[in-house]
C-alpha cells in the first residue's frame, strides 16, 4: 500500500512534464547561401569601410515547434566585439571599425535559443578590402652614390613602395616629379631608377641631384568613391668624382726675382697646380723640363722654385723655366700632366720703384671697351698690364690697389713680387650700367711693402662701356584714365601715353601699339603713344560710355610693357526732351491731377533731368504744373465746374495747354507739346454699366456695339419669358395678370437720377459736343415706368459715324473728339467710374445713346483748340 500511494496525481503529471520536455526539438539557423545577408552568417563577407552602425546581416531561424526564438553573439576570450544583435529580431549591426590590414577574418559565435534549447555555431566572417591605404617607401632615406663616367641609360638604383591593400589599392606604379627637368627616367613598374639616355652626369659641374619619386596605387573603392592614393620621396643622386681632368695652374703666368744680395738657395717664387677633379684628388708632382741651366730647382711637392747659385754667378738678366706638374695616383702611377713657364728676372737693389707695363712697354693708362653687365667674376681679358719692380728681394715687393668706385672691380693679385700680370675681376655686375655711367676710370696704384723709401707708381684704368638691351620699356604710369566729350569728331586725340626704354640706339626707341575688345574705335601713333579716334568712329555716350584697352610699349629687340588706359566718353547734351505725342488728350477729374512725360535720351545729369512748364494756358491762371514730375492741377480754388464756367465765357470744358519740356543741360533743349484737357466732375452713379460708359467714351463705336449687343441679350431674354408665360397659361388655361409680371421687375430709378449721369459730361459748341434730345420721351414716360407686356424691339445699330476731318495747322496735325462727352481720348481709366453698381437705367441710358448716334450722324463739327 506504501508503494501505491507513491504513484499519487502529482507524481503522474510530473512524469508527464518529463515526457513533454524530452519531447521538445532545437531551434536551428536558415543556411540561406554565400551571398545572403539573411541567416546563419556562414561564409559572410564585409568590407572594411563599411560605417560603424551599419546593419550588416540579420539571424534568421526557426524552431520546430513554432516557438518564438532569440538570437545571441559571443567572441572567444581576448577577441575584439565588431557586432552586436539585437536578440529578438536577429538585426547584426557593426560595432567596431574593421581594418583588414590588421585582421583579415573574424570568429564570432551565434546561437538561436527557443528558451529550453540554445544551438551555438562558430562562424569565420571575411573581412573585404577597401583603398585605404597609401603606398609607403621602404629603406628610406634614398642616398644614391654614382659616379660621374656612369653611362646613360644605366641603371643607379631601385626604388622600392608597399601598399597594404589588395587588388588594384595594391599595385603600385612609379614616376618623377618635374621629368622634363632632370637628368633620370624611371621605370614605373619596377621602380628602377636610371641616366636618361644621352645624359652624362658631370661632378664639375653638378654635384648633387634630388630626385623626387611619386609612387600611386592602381586606385579602388572606399566608401563607394574611387580613391587613389599616392606617397612621394627624395632621392639625393651624389655624383662621384673621377679622374678624367688634368692638373691646372693656379696664377699663371709666373714672374720671379733675384736679387743681387740673394743668397743661394732662396726660394724665388712657387708655382701651385691642382688636380681638375675636385672630388678625390690626386697629388701633385713637380719638375723642371728646361731653362734652369743648373741655376735653379724646384721642390718635387711644394712646387717652390729655388735659386741654387749666388745672383752674380748668374749668366743671365732673365731666365724662363719650363715647369710640369703631374698628377700621381695612389698606386704612385703618374696619369697626366701639364705645363707652366716661369720667368725669373734678374735685378739688383732697391732703385727701381713699381712700374706698369702694357704689350709694347711702360705704360701709365690703360683703355678698355666693354659692355655693361659682364658676368660677376669674370676677367677684363682686354686689359694686357703686368706690373714690374726691377729691384730685388724685399724691395721689389709691392701691393696692388684699385682706387675708384668701390665694390665694383677687385685686382689680383694684390701682393706682388718683382712681378705679375694684373688681373680686373668683376665683383658688382649691376653697378657696371651704361645708363647710369658711359666711362669708368680707376688708378691702379702699387706702393711697395717693406722699403723705407716705399716707391709707387700708378696707372689710369679707363673702362668705356657699351650698351645692351639690358631695360624693358617702362610706361609712365600702370594706367591711364581719359575722358573725351560724345561730339568729339573722328581722329580726336584721346590721350598720350609715354614709355621711355634707358637702352640707346634701336634699343632705346618705342613703338607703340594697342590691342583688346575696347580698342577698335582707336588708334595710336606708334611713334609719339598719342591715342585718337578713328576717322570713321562715332562715338555716343548713351550706346557705350566706357572703353578700356592695353596699351604696347616695345623696343626693336621684342622687349615689351603693358599699361591698361580706361576712356570715358562724356555726355553732351545732344538730345531734346520728347514727349510721346505732340498733341495729348487727357481727362480731368476736378480734385485729381493729369501727368504728362517726357524722355531724355541722353546718358547722364544734368542733359537727362527734364523739367516742365506750362508756356501758354487759355483761360491763363487756372493750372499749375509741378516742375519735377509734370503733374498738372487747377489753381486750388477750382472746386467745380461752375466755377470753371465763370472763368470762361464759352462755357466750354475742354482747355488748351502749351507744356514745355526742358533739360539742364548747357546748352539746353526743350521741347513743347499741345495737351488738351477735358474738365470733368466726379459722377454720382456707381455700378458697372456708367463706368463702362466712361471707359468707352473716347470710343463710341465699341460702346454701340456692347449696347446693342447688351439690349439684343435683353430682347431675347424677354421673347423667352414671354413664350414660356405663355405656354404656361395656355396650360393652365388661366391668364395671368400684367401686374404679376410688372412685381418681378426691378424698379427703376427716377428719370431725374439718370439725366444727373448725363451732365457730368456738359456739351461744348467748340467741342461740337452731342447734344441730348428730349425725343427720349417716345420711348420713355416720364417716370420710366415702362410697365409694357410686349417685349420692345431692339434698336437698328447705329452707321458709324465719318472719319473726322482734319484741320490743317502747318506741322501740327489737326485732331476731333469722336467721343460721346467730347473729351480727349484718354490714357488712363477713371477709377471712381469703376465702382459704380448696376440700376435700373440702363435701358433709358442705351435709348438716349441710340438717338444721340443717329443725330450725330448728320454732322460733325470742327474740334475746339
Amino acid at each position: 500500500m506504501k508503494h501505491v500511494r507513491r504513484f499519487t496525481p502529482s507524481l503522474f503529471l510530473s512524469l508527464v512534464h518529463v515526457c513533454l520536455v524530452q519531447a521538445n526539438y532545437a531551434p536551428y539557423f536558415f543556411d540561406n547561401g554565400a551571398r545572403s545577408t539573411n541567416g546563419n552568417m556562414a561564409l559572410f563577407s564585409l568590407s572594411e569601410d563599411t560605417p560603424v552602425g551599419t546593419h550588416v546581416y540579420t539571424l534568421n531561424g526557426t524552431d520546430p515547434e513554432g516557438d518564438p526564438v532569440t538570437y545571441g553573439l559571443a567572441y572567444d576570450a581576448g577577441s575584439r566585439r565588431y557586432f552586436s544583435v539585437d536578440k529578438n529580431l536577429g538585426n547584426v549591426t557593426l560595432i567596431e571599425e574593421l581594418d583588414r590590414e590588421k585582421e583579415d577574418e573574424i570568429e564570432v559565435i551565434v546561437s538561436i535559443s527557443d528558451g529550453l534549447s540554445t544551438v551555438s555555431e562558430k562562424v569565420r566572417i571575411l573581412v573585404m578590402d577597401a583603398n585605404d591605404e597609401s603606398p609607403e617607401f621602404i629603406n628610406t632615406p634614398y642616398i644614391v652614390q654614382v659616379p660621374e663616367n656612369t653611362p646613360s641609360g644605366s641603371s643607379i638604383f631601385k626604388i622600392e613602395a608597399v601598399d597594404k591593400d589588395t587588388g588594384s589599392g595594391g599595385s603600385i606604379t612609379y614616376f618623377l616629379q618635374n621629368i622634363h627637368a632632370n637628368k633620370f627616367t624611371i621605370d614605373r613598374h619596377s621602380g628602377v631608377l636610371r641616366i636618361k639616355t644621352g645624359v652624362t652626369l658631370d661632378y664639375e659641374k653638378s654635384r648633387t641631384h634630388f630626385v623626387v619619386v611619386v609612387a600611386k596605387d592602381g586606385g579602388g573603392k572606399l566608401r563607394g568613391d574611387n580613391k587613389v592614393f599616392s606617397a612621394t620621396t627624395t632621392v639625393t643622386v651624389n655624383v662621384e668624382d673621377v679622374q678624367d681632368t688634368p692638373p691646372m695652374f693656379i696664377g699663371t703666368p709666373y714672374y720671379g726675382y733675384v736679387y743681387e744680395d740673394t743668397l743661394a738657395g732662396s726660394e724665388v717664387l712657387t708655382v701651385v697646380a691642382l688636380d681638375g677633379d675636385r672630388g678625390k684628388p690626386n697629388s701633385i708632382h713637380y719638375c723642371i723640363v728646361n731653362g734652369d741651366e743648373g741655376s735653379f730647382e724646384i721642390g718635387n711637392t711644394t712646387g717652390a722654385i729655388s735659386v741654387i747659385k749666388s745672383p752674380n754667378q748668374l749668366k743671365k738678366e732673365v731666365y724662363e723655366l719650363k715647369v710640369q706638374a703631374s698628377e700621381v695616383s695612389q698606386e704612385g702611377d703618374v696619369s697626366v700632366y701639364a705645363f707652366a713657364v716661369v720667368t725669373i728676372r734678374v735685378v739688383d737693389l732697391n732703385n727701381h720703384p713699381p712700374t706698369f707695363y702694357g704689350e709694347n712697354g711702360p705704360q701709365n693708362r690703360f683703355e678698355l671697351t666693354m659692355y655693361e653687365h659682364p658676368p660677376e667674376g669674370e676677367i677684363l681679358r682686354g686689359l694686357k698690364i703686368t706690373v714690374n719692380d726691377s729691384d730685388q728681394g724685399a724691395n721689389a715687393k709691392f701691393n696692388l690697389r684699385l682706387v675708384g668706385p668701390g665694390g665694383i672691380f677687385r685686382v689680383v693679385p694684390q701682393t706682388v713680387l718683382n712681378e705679375a700680370q694684373v688681373t680686373i675681376i668683376v665683383e658688382n655686375s649691376a653697378a657696371i650700367d651704361y645708363e647710369k655711367f658711359k666711362v669708368l676710370t680707376f688708378k691702379l696704384l702699387a706702393i711697395e711693402v717693406n722699403t723705407p723709401e716705399k716707391f709707387s707708381s700708378t696707372a689710369d684704368v679707363v673702362i668705356r662701356l657699351l650698351d645692351t638691351n639690358d631695360n624693358v620699356p617702362k610706361f609712365s604710369s600702370d594706367y591711364y584714365i581719359a575722358r573725351i566729350p560724345e561730339n568729339s569728331p573722328g581722329g580726336s586725340n584721346v590721350v598720350a601715353v609715354t614709355a621711355t626704354d634707358p637702352d640707346s640706339g634701336l634699343w632705346g626707341e618705342v613703338k607703340y601699339s594697342i590691342y583688346g575688345t575696347g580698342a577698335d574705335l582707336f588708334l595710336i601713333h606708334p611713334s609719339t603713344g598719342i591715342i585718337y579716334t578713328q576717322p570713321w568712329a562715332v562715338l555716343d555716350a548713351e550706346v557705350n560710355s566706357k572703353y578700356n584697352f592695353y596699351v604696347k610699349a616695345e623696343d626693336t629687340d621684342g622687349k615689351y610693357s603693358l599699361a591698361e588706359v580706361f576712356i570715358t566718353v562724356l555726355d553732351v547734351n545732344d538730345h531734346s526732351p520728347e514727349f510721346n505725342e505732340n498733341i495729348q488728350e487727357k481727362t480731368m477729374i476736378i480734385g485729381s491731377p493729369v501727368k504728362i512725360e517726357a524722355i531724355d535720351q541722353d546718358a547722364e545729369e544734368p542733359n537727362n533731368i527734364v523739367d516742365y512748364s506750362i508756356m501758354q494756358a487759355d483761360p491763363a491762371n487756372v493750372f499749375d504744373i509741378d516742375q519735377s514730375t509734370g503733374e498738372i492741377k487747377l489753381k486750388s480754388y477750382i472746386r467745380s465746374l461752375d466755377i470753371i464756367h465763370n472763368i470762361t465765357k464759352n462755357k466750354d470744358c475742354i482747355w488748351s495747354l502749351v507744356v514745355q519740356a526742358k533739360d539742364r543741360g548747357s546748352p539746353s533743349f526743350s521741347t513743347t507739346a499741345v495737351l488738351k484737357i477735358d474738365i470733368t466732375e466726379e459722377t454720382l452713379h456707381k455700378g458697372p454699366m456708367a463706368a463702362f460708359l466712361m471707359q468707352t467714351k473716347d470710343n463710341p463705336m465699341k460702346a454701340l456695339g456692347v449696347l446693342a449687343g447688351v439690349m439684343g441679350i435683353m430682347v431675347l431674354i424677354t421673347i423667352m419669358i414671354s413664350t414660356a408665360m405663355f405656354w404656361r397659361n395656355k396650360r393652365s388655361n388661366k391668364i395671368t395678370p400684367v401686374r404679376r409680371i410688372i412685381k418681378k421687375r426691378q424698379t427703376p430709378q427716377p428719370r431725374a437720377v439718370r439725366m444727373e449721369w448725363l451732365k457730368f459730361k456738359r456739351p461744348s459748341n467748340a467741342a461740337e459736343k452731342f447734344v441730348v434730345e428730349d425725343d427720349s420721351k417716345s420711348l420713355h414716360n416720364e417716370n420710366s415706368n415702362n410697365n409694357i407686356q410686349v417685349a420692345p424691339v431692339p434698336p437698328t445699330a447705329p452707321v458709324p459715324p465719318p472719319p473726322p476731318t482734319l484741320a490743317p495747322r502747318g506741322d501740327t496735325p489737326g485732331w476731333r473728339v469722336p467721343t460721346v462727352s467730347g473729351s480727349l481720348t484718354p490714357k488712363f481709366i477713371n477709377k471712381q467710374l469703376k465702382k459704380r453698381g448696376h440700376g435700373s437705367a440702363h435701358n433709358a441710358l442705351v435709348s438716349e445713346l441710340k438717338l444721340k448716334f443717329e443725330k450725330r450722324n448728320a454732322a460733325i463739327g470742327e474740334p475746339h483748340i
